[in-house]
């Protein structure tokens, strides 16, 4: 048995001893949001004044009690800083009464740290109910049993099972165990038995208005507020094994819940002294596990929604029942921050296939979007790169067709890198400020200006002052010159002998550019939002700007939302001239089927639009002049490819008759 337990020690970190000051005592506050303090015993000169803060909110844990201590898996739990207090403010422990229900160190030192508890409630849930809470109630547990008797045989034999059933434990529930120092000699655990729902799960959170401290029965007005989760914190078992476990007495034990009351843990404690009550005498921690694990949410009626609270309703229930729940702002963060990094660990450990390559990979590999859509890194990167190149970064967003929603410029630069980030950035700053109406581009610098109400802008680099309309020097009381009157203007000094060659080259870039806008707007039209020049080659009127996304009509080029601004009459949605070409390609071909439909002596109408056609000879493969669809004479289907359905396998293309 030693040989055994030093094996399993070696895996294992040794806590360093603890020092204790001679003047300044180390205590945790046990007050909890109920107000309710548990006894606990005066501390003796043996051991330690330093009590620790449980490792997740509200959980108690049991402290470094003795000079050295293990952790299952190697793992150590993070405590916050104790708070320190002097001798002189806690008083002689001589005073205090070692019966149950007097007031513990904690308690006295909590009344003077009441106001700055209240300010802070978010550390709540650390403070209350410590490690000092868990051995107070170990401690009135074996008060208020007597332990049997027994002859060192036994007492040999019940040590062996303790020890083979935490061997047990630790190898089905792995790192969810944690086995802690001893008590007293006495071996403790704690196990974090996680509740996975069926399926997502509603949580209901109540808060009592009025501000009472009333009973759980009493009648007020509540606020609640639902949520739904998949994944809930874990039910915290924390057991001390007496000498006389399993053949006497059962395990003592708490429970520690973040989402319920005293009173429902209560109720779980309740079940599991009837399971040791059914089988007394044989190892238990097992059966009380699985329980919690599979039956405790149907055993307390939470199959479909979970009551978080009430709050503010002070209750009383068993002594070994250690609630976490603090208040509506600190619960409900917490069970939504606990659901999505348990729903994010669990897509992480799975695989998983992408929607754009349709490829299988680990959930490492993919990114998630904040609309839950997810795509492998790869093409993530490629999709975002390409719209970067094309300068499309207005469509760079979630891939899903039918989705659209945003992606994150975090997690951008993550999939970008720094230099494909940044030309991102500027990108967007471009579009930005293309989209903004007010904004002109000073013609020396290109430095972007504020255009006041009188169409001028001063640049803020160098200074310029010019006209928004025509981009040259502001001319107050002047009309703006023409492209067509400028144009003419640098053409005849193009001529002149008085200009350098330089300025020369800079006027012909002038006319350059001026004859390439006329040429552009001679069959397009401008974006009313970022006056991008836009052509139709065919189609509607109602036209889509690539590059900002607004939608505008190209007959009067006013931007639109939808397809009631042809609905007036002011516009036409397709041009006369398009409606012209469309009937002149189809009146042949509807005179010729008519002549034939008439003299036809076999025929049969379109299975699309029951227009009647004529069979032309021999020929089963039938032509709709109306709809244009081709299908079948005899099995009267339509056909999408003659070659597969003419054959060996299918009809017959020619047929008498």
């Amino acid at each position: 048995m030693n040989n055994r337990s030093g094996r399993r020690g070696q895996h294992h970190r040794h806590r360093r001893p603890l020092q204790i000051d001679e003047e300044v005592w180390t205590v945790k506050p046990l007050t909890d949001h109920h107000h309710l303090s548990p006894p606990c015993s005066p501390p003796s000169d043996d051991s330690s004044a330093t009590a620790t803060a449980p490792t997740i909110a509200s959980v108690p844990t049991i402290g470094t009690r003795q000079n050295s201590g293990r952790v299952s898996k190697n793992r150590r739990a993070r405590r916050p800083k104790p708070m320190s207090v002097n001798k002189s403010e806690v008083g002689s422990l001589n005073s205090l009464d070692s019966q149950l229900g007097s007031l513990s160190i904690a308690e006295k030192v909590n009344e003077k740290e009441e106001e700055k508890e209240e300010e802070d409630r978010t550390e709540v849930s650390e403070s209350s109910e410590g490690v000092d809470g868990v051995l107070s109630r170990w401690e009135e547990l074996q008060l208020g049993v007597q332990e049997p008797e027994l002859s060192e045989q036994q007492l040999r034999i019940n040590d062996q099972l303790q020890e083979d059933e935490l061997l047990a434990m630790e190898s089905i529930y792995g790192d969810n165990v944690f086995i802690l120092e001893r008590h007293k000699g006495l071996r403790c655990f704690q196990i974090h038995i996680h509740i996975e729902a069926p399926g997502e799960i509603a949580m209901t959170a109540k808060l009592n208005l009025s501000g009472d401290l009333k009973t759980e029965n009493d009648s007020s007005d509540d606020f609640s507020y639902s949520f739904k989760v998949q994944y809930l914190p874990p039910i915290i078992l924390t057991c001390l094994l007496p000498k006389s476990y399993p053949s006497q007495l059962p395990p003592y034990f708490t429970i520690s819940v973040k989402w319920l009351d005293s009173s429902r843990i209560s109720n779980l404690c309740s079940k599991l002294d009837s399971i040791w009550m059914e089988q007394p005498g044989q190892e238990v921690i097992y059966q009380w596990v699985e329980w919690l694990h599979c039956f405790s949410l149907s055993h307390l009626g939470f199959d479909k929604e979970i009551f978080l609270g009430p709050y503010g309703i002070r209750q009383a229930g068993d002594r070994r029942a250690f609630s976490g729940i603090v208040s509506l702002d600190v619960d409900v963060p917490l069970m939504k921050s606990y659901n999505d990094e348990r729903q994010h660990e669990n897509f992480q450990k799975n695989l998983h296939e992408c929607c754009i390559c349709f490829m299988d990979y680990a959930g490492t590999e993919f990114i998630r979007l904040p609309c839950q859509h997810f795509f492998c890194w790869k093409c993530m990167k490629t999709f975002s790169e390409m719209h970067i190149k094309e300068g499309t970064i207005s469509k760079l967003h979630c891939p899903d067709a039918k989705c659209g929603g945003m992606v994150p410029p975090p997690l951008l630069k993550r999939v970008l890198g720094d230099e494909e980030y940044e030309h991102w950035e500027s990108l967007m700053l471009q579009k930005t400020l293309e989209s903004m109406t007010d904004v002109a581009y000073c013609p020396r610098c290109e430095t972007p200006s504020i255009e006041d109400e009188d169409q001028h802008a001063q640049c803020s680099k160098c200074f310029f002052s010019f006209c928004t309309l025509c981009r040259e020097r502001r001319h107050v009381g002047i009309a703006c010159m023409s492209p067509e009157m400028k144009l003419r203007i640098l053409q005849e000094r193009q001529t002149s002998s008085q200009l350098k060659e330089d300025q020369k080259r800079k006027e012909r870039e002038m006319i350059n550019e001026i004859l390439s806008v006329k040429k552009i707007l001679s069959d397009a039209k401008q974006c009313p939002s970022c006056k991008m020049a836009i052509s139709k080659t065919e189609g509607c009127n109602k036209m889509v700007c690539e590059n900002c996304g607004q939608y505008f009509c190209y007959q009067c080029n006013q931007a639109i939302d939808g397809y009631d601004h042809f609905k007036d009459g002011r516009c036409d949605l397709f041009p006369q001239e398009v409606i012209r070409e469309w009937v002149e390609r189809i009146n042949p071909r509807q005179v010729l089927g008519q002549i034939q439909a008439e003299h036809a002596q076999h025929g049969l109408p379109c299975p699309n639009c029951r227009q009647f056609n004529a069979k032309v000879d021999n020929n089963n493969h039938m032509f709709c002049w109306a709809c244009q669809n081709h299908y079948c004479y005899l099995c009267k289907q339509i056909v999408r490819r003659s070659a597969q359905h003419f054959g060996p396998k299918g009809c017959k293309q020619h047929t008498v008759g």
